[in-house]
């Protein structure tokens, strides 16, 4: 049976990879972006992210089988926008679009999250962002404004761990886990490659066992196999596609 799944993010790098695989196979794919998608929107805005379940409702009535909150951007000029599109777009996102995957037989959402919230920094702002005040969030940030990234990463992984065991999660039949990719090699980090001085901080902070960063549809492959899982059991996961990275940072924690 095809399935209906709404992905964000949906014109460039991992989301596009993830709409080419579902196309592939036969399943409707509602796109949402800022431009050339069926939803276009600014999840940076509170208006855009209620614009975006406004249009998900009316466009797939009957339910959405699966939600990708795949949209996130690293703007180091724009730490607001930043920490807005990452966390509070993506949690509005998979709050607004629960109901209708609660109409499914097998509802199973995925966000994106990033091997950035094993980095020390940013717990102050994480820990504002689940507390679900944006202004207070922001004003946090203020103080550095470079964490913005890794902080929204680190709150999303926390708010989706707390939130997958929820009766209205786990309790409804809807499996939510996370992908945390390391580096991937897509328009949005292809200016940062490009830096030398950044592309000295990403080998830092990103260890690899393996040569070379990943491709989208590496991470595609993953967020399909999430998707179409059929048993009950797989949830609140956070599931590292990084090439070793956790295991490196991390080697005596599971």
């Amino acid at each position: 049976m095809a399935r209906t799944v709404l992905v964000t993010g949906s014109a460039s790098g991992i989301g596009l990879a993830v709409r080419r695989r579902l196309e592939a196979a036969g399943d409707r794919v509602i796109g949402a972006d800022i431009r050339d998608a069926e939803i276009e929107a600014d999840l940076a805005t509170a208006d855009g992210r209620r614009w975006l379940v406004e249009r998900a409702h009316a466009l797939a009535p009957e339910g959405l089988d699966g939600v990708v909150a795949n949209a996130g951007i690293s703007r180091p000029d724009r730490p607001e926008e930043t920490l807005a599109v990452n966390y509070f777009g993506a949690v509005a996102t998979l709050e607004g679009l629960r109901p209708l995957l609660a109409l499914s037989s097998r509802g199973r959402a995925v966000a994106t999250c990033s091997t950035a919230a094993l980095l020390p920094v940013g717990d102050a702002v994480a820990a504002t962002c689940l507390t679900g005040d944006e202004a207070a969030a922001l004003a946090v940030l203020s103080d550095s404004p470079e964490v913005a990234y890794p902080a929204s990463k680190k709150a999303l992984a926390l708010w989706l761990r707390r939130t997958a065991v929820h009766p209205e999660w786990a309790g409804a039949g809807i499996l939510l886990n996370g992908v945390a990719p390391g580096v991937v090699e897509t328009p949005m980090t292809a200016q940062l490659l490009a830096d030398a001085q950044m592309r000295a901080v990403i080998d830092q902070t990103n260890p690899m066992a393996v040569p070379g960063f990943a491709r989208p549809d590496e991470i595609a492959e993953l967020i399909i196999y999430l998707l179409g899982f059929e048993g009950h059991y797989l949830l609140g996961q956070i599931i590292f596609n990084d090439g070793g990275t956790d295991a490196l940072m991390r080697p005596d924690r599971f």
